[in-house]
């Protein structure tokens, strides 16, 4: 009866995931991407950052606009009409806007990095689904062998040839493997949820399937590049703060103001009398400190964040070449490996079949084999992961932009 139980609870997990699957959509890597651009929720931030910029730049480059002012007096001349015109030095005009320009090449970088970000995120995730996925069609398989393994140990039992102690370490291994099998299957399902995140999905069940095969990833690494894009990204943003400093050191002065108009009303000259004057700020009270101060700290932290960035992305370019590599050594060390212990884990079984090998073998080379081979399956997913995190690493900025 127990037997029974047994080889029910192995069908239930093996049939439950087709079920499941027919009311999902199947999903390929390219497909996952796109629509991680698509719908993701961090692209609309960075896209809004570059909109802002892009605003401050228009700002920048904005004359401003003169002053009418009309006023009555008893005194004559009664009527007096005079515009203020504004008059913006040019050395202080074109501090703010390349400032502005360079905060716009900062955030248009900016965004080509979020983007590449969340190619990475949608790449990466979905091949933690594949490797989930593999491990859970490994446990399955593991759960059939075993059971069939129990059936034999019963079969041999009731022929006389094996110990009840046989029939018990066989039943404890079936056990072991459905519970690694429910475990993997709720490992994928979380795998699969964090994937519709990424990708944009409100959903609190599965509703996506990943169709790609977890194979050897494509050879060849990315070539270093000589000015990373967010490297480039911090040095644009520190450029920008630096003239923005700049900019408020040379304004303590305000901007100058040319006055023109005419008055009328008066008896002894009749007519139209015009008007003339020019004025300007005296920094009397107040030299611009506090915005100086201000653009000072600013530049001070583009400066520390331009530093930590060269650490972090020189730091991660050099663990993600070196992972990939060692990822793809041991993929290739685990390819025969794992030959070779599904060949022991079968001549095993086939001795104890035949008498010739006690149970401890077979359980003992059928662990060693699903170890192996679920190895394998991470070392793929990690050559898989570092390679995509190499190419976002190894973005070079675009050689129209300065630094």
């Amino acid at each position: 009866m127990r037997v029974h139980f047994s080889r029910v609870a192995v069908l239930a997990i093996v049939v439950s995931a087709p079920r499941i699957c027919a009311q999902v959509v199947p999903l390929s890597r390219a497909d996952a991407i796109a629509e991680a651009m698509d719908h993701g929720g961090r692209l609309g931030v960075a896209r809004a950052d570059t909109a802002v910029a892009n605003a401050q730049l228009v700002a920048a480059r904005a004359l401003p606009n003169p002053d009418l002012n009309a006023s009555y007096s008893k005194s004559v001349p009664n009527y007096h009409l005079t515009a203020d015109f504004p008059i913006e030095l040019p050395h202080v005009r074109g501090l703010r806007i390349q400032s502005a320009r360079a905060g716009l090449e900062a955030a248009q970088l900016t965004f080509a990095l979020a983007r590449a970000t969340i190619q990475l995120d949608a790449d990466t995730t979905y091949t933690r689904a594949l490797a989930a996925r593999e491990h859970l069609a490994l446990s399955r398989r593991n759960a059939i062998d075993a059971d069939s393994l129990l059936r034999m140990a019963v079969a041999r039992r009731d022929a006389g040839d094996a110990a009840d102690l046989d029939v018990e370490l066989a039943r404890v291994f079936a056990g072991q493997q459905e519970n690694l099998a429910a475990a993997d299957s709720l490992t994928l399902v979380s795998t699969l949820i964090d994937l519709q995140v990424v990708l944009g999905i409100m959903a609190d069940r599965v509703e996506v399937m990943p169709t790609d095969s977890l194979t050897y990833p494509p050879p060849g690494a990315p070539a270093a590049a000589t000015r990373p894009l967010a490297i480039a990204a911090a040095s644009l943003s520190l450029e920008s703060a630096t003239l923005a400093a700049r900019l408020q050191h040379r304004s303590i002065f305000s901007t100058p103001i040319i006055s023109g108009g005419f008055e009328e009303g008066d008896p002894d000259q009749k007519g139209i009398l015009p008007t003339f004057g020019i004025g300007f700020g005296i920094p009397l009270f107040d030299r611009n400190r506090g915005a100086i101060a201000q653009a000072e700290a600013e530049r001070v932290r583009a400066a520390a964040e331009l530093s930590l960035t060269q650490l972090e992305t020189t730091t991660e370019l050099a663990r993600a070449t070196r992972e990939r590599a060692n990822a793809l050594a041991k993929v290739a060390r685990d390819r025969q490996l794992v030959a070779d212990a599904d060949r022991v884990a079968a001549m095993s079984l086939t001795a104890y079949r035949e008498g010739a090998s006690a149970l401890p073998n077979v359980l003992e080379a059928q662990r060693t084999a699903r170890d192996i081979l679920g190895q394998y399956i991470d070392d793929l997913a990690n050559a898989w992961i570092a390679a995509a995190e190499l190419r976002v690493f190894s973005l070079a900025a675009p050689a129209g932009v300065t630094q």
